[in-house]
């Protein structure tokens, strides 16, 4: 049962998967032929650290609540046993 727990509790925050930086060539002879794509890979990227940002934001938020009720069964499980 702790196992299917702590599988379950680590799914929200697997969710959230952190982009790769985008890669820029050393060289501005590079940078200009592939100007295109380089700026396409950033563009990708601002908008995937947005989505990254917003998914921590829902996992911390969920993790809150998580935690206030954990709280509250822990007081109720205190209560009950003293």
């Amino acid at each position: 049962m702790l196992l299917i727990l702590g599988v379950g509790a680590a799914g929200p925050a697997a969710a959230c998967i952190s982009p790769g930086r985008p890669f820029l060539p050393q060289s501005q002879e590079d940078m200009r032929t592939y100007a295109d794509l380089i700026r396409g890979d950033f563009e990708a990227y601002i908008a995937d650290v947005q989505d990254y940002f917003r998914c921590l934001d829902e996992e911390r938020a969920r993790a809150f609540v998580e935690a206030r009720e954990v709280s509250e069964e822990y007081g109720r499980l205190i209560e009950a046993v003293e």
